[in-house]
Order: C-alpha cells, then sequence, then structure tokens
C-alpha cells in the first residue's frame, strides 16, 4: 500500500503547507467518508462547513478559503484543488494489471502485423492483415482489431473493445472496456422489399490523446470519415454517428448521442443524455445542458437547454413564467 508523508505531498502539489500532521497519509478520501491518515479535498464553501466533524488527517485546501486545519491535521493551500486532486490520485494510482509475457500464446496475430517495441497483447485477442502497432501499445484480453487499422504510440485498449477495419488512431488514447469502433453507421431507405441497407465504406480516424469510456460508439463514415479531434474526452455509453466531425479537446457525457453528420467545433461540451439532430453544427466553445435535444446550429460560446434546445438564459425565463402560470 502506498503511502506519503504530508511533507511530501506538499512537495508534489507545490502548494502551501499549514499545520502539521504526525500520520502517513495511505489514501484520498471524499470529506465526509475520511478516517485517520487519509487526505481529503476542500474546494468550496460547501465542503468547507464540513471539515469540523471530519476524521481526515489532512485536507488539500483552495487558497481562496479561510478555514483553519485544527489540532494535529494538516492543509495543503492550492491554487485550483480539483487540478490538485487529479495530481494526487495519479501518485496513489494502483499499478496497471500485470502481463506476464508480452505477447500471450493465445493472441491471434496475423504475420502481416507490424508491432512497435514494448507492445503488449493479451489473451485471445485478435489482430487482423495489415495491422499497425505503434510503440508502447497495450491490448488487454479479448480485444479485436481489424484489418489495415493503424494505432498510435502508447494507445491502451481494455477487455471487449472492437476496432473496425481501416480505422487510424493516434497516440496515447484509452478506449476502456466493450468500445465499439468503426462498425455500419445507421443507415435505410424505404424500397420495394421493405428496408434497403445503406453502405458504410468509410472509417473512423481518432487524434491524440483521446479518451472514449466503456460501451461507447463511434461509427464509421458513409463514404468519408468520422473524426474525433485531439483531446476529446468521450463518457461512458455515447452514440457518435457515421461522418460526424468532432473538433479538438470536445466533451461528451453519458448516454448522449450525435446522429450522422454532426459537426463540433473545438471544445464543446454536451451534457449527459442531450441529443443532436443530424447535420446540425455546433461551433467551438458552445455547451449543451444535459438532456437537451438540438435540432438547429449553436452559435460559438453559447449555451442551450431544454427540448428543443434554445439560449439558456431565454429558456430559464420560460420556465420562471410557467411557474408562476401554474401557482395562479
Amino acid at each position: 500500500m502506498k503511502s506519503f508523508k504530508i511533507e511530501e505531498i506538499n512537495s508534489l502539489l507545490n502548494g502551501e503547507l499549514l499545520g502539521s500532521c504526525s500520520e502517513e497519509i495511505t489514501a484520498p478520501e471524499q470529506i465526509e467518508n475520511a478516517e485517520k491518515g487519509q487526505i481529503t479535498f476542500i474546494g468550496s464553501r460547501k465542503f468547507a462547513r464540513l471539515w469540523d466533524n471530519s476524521n481526515a488527517s489532512a485536507a488539500i485546501v483552495d487558497e481562496k478559503l479561510d478555514i483553519e486545519p485544527g489540532s494535529n491535521k494538516a492543509f495543503i493551500k492550492v491554487k485550483n484543488a480539483d487540478l490538485a486532486m487529479a495530481m494526487l490520485l495519479e501518485a496513489f494510482q494502483p499499478e496497471a494489471p500485470h502481463f506476464e509475457i508480452d505477447i500471450h500464446p493465445t493472441a491471434v496475430i496475423d504475420e502481416t502485423v507490424k508491432l512497435g517495441n514494448g507492445c503488449k497483447v493479451g489473451a485471445n485477442c485478435y489482430v487482423g492483415k495489415n495491422v499497425v502497432l505503434g510503440n508502447g501499445v497495450i491490448l488487454y484480453p479479448n480485444v479485436s482489431v481489424f484489418d489495415d487499422t493503424t494505432i498510435g504510440n502508447n494507445t491502451i485498449v481494455w477487455s471487449g473493445t472492437v476496432i473496425r477495419e481501416r480505422s487510424m488512431i493516434g497516440d496515447n488514447c484509452i478506449f476502456h472496456a466493450n468500445v465499439s469502433i468503426g462498425a455500419d453507421g445507421f443507415g435505410y431507405r424505404p424500397s420495394e422489399q421493405g428496408l434497403t441497407k445503406i453502405p458504410h465504406i468509410g472509417n473512423v480516424v481518432i487524434g491524440n490523446n483521446v479518451e472514449i469510456g466503456s460501451s461507447s460508439c463511434v461509427d464509421r463514415g458513409k463514404f468519408s470519415s468520422t473524426i474525433l479531434g485531439d483531446g476529446c474526452k468521450i463518457d461512458n455509453l455515447v452514440q457518435i454517428g457515421h461522418n460526424s466531425v468532432l473538433g479538438k479537446f470536445c466533451i461528451m457525457a453519458g448516454n448522449s448521442g450525435l446522429a450522422g453528420s454532426v459537426t463540433l467545433g473545438d471544445g464543446v461540451i454536451i451534457g449527459g443524455s442531450a441529443s443532436i439532430k443530424d447535420h446540425t453544427t455546433i461551433h467551438s466553445g458552445a455547451k449543451v445542458g444535459a438532456g437537451s435535444g438540438v435540432i438547429a446550429d449553436v452559435a460559438a460560446g453559447k449555451t442551450v437547454v431544454g427540448y428543443p434546445a434554445a439560449d439558456s438564459r431565454e429558456m430559464m425565463k420560460q420556465w420562471v413564467a410557467l411557474r408562476r402560470l401554474a401557482r395562479g
């Protein structure tokens, strides 16, 4: 079990140490559940009010808050408690699952595959023709990577993920369990036979430092590419439809979805369970509230909420007016 002296943690975070703590810190924990020997986080007055009743030995505290640690307890004051928390969690992060051997004997790897230095391929993986795996790529057990796919350096693919043919994936990506990359898009047209399937012959292109949560799906393009730009972060159970294009550093929360041919600019944030109509453009820096339904383009920097989604301030006025009407 990892443990650190409070002075070591302060050095890591480059903060200001107040008070003293004789116990070694063995784990971070939320303020209500923390015990002696653990460290917690206080980023706002809401949590500052809970400190007097907390059993934590130490806390990382936003420097704007005016509170004292108390007897045999310590604070580390920082500019941003959330970012400091991320750094500390990384320090306490357990070791990744262990590979006894780099390439498991049950893995099926085509003879045309190019493996970079330090690649690891787990049990029962399948790696198809002409696949290129960069240096340090890790495929955990039961991953399938189909023909002509390229995966960049240090990308990690967790169990159950399927990466279909011709996908192009950048460096330092993380795909969590059961992600689907490059399946057919959802396209049918009425015909004399009932519904005729529209073939999807494109691919998926994913940039560097992209993370995709469990059971999310990125469908390939109908003719060209579905694209996720550098630094995009996709939550669990997200649907990204064919030919959608995401700029850099977009965020999509759980259960949200893009229909086909949606375009997101840089830094767009999509709230949980929001849905975006096909052929819609959401420009850079815009935000879509949780549960909203976007049926028209959204201007850069704008926040929209509701179903159908509209300017957040206008929607708030409407909701207030409706409440007043209901009260008579």
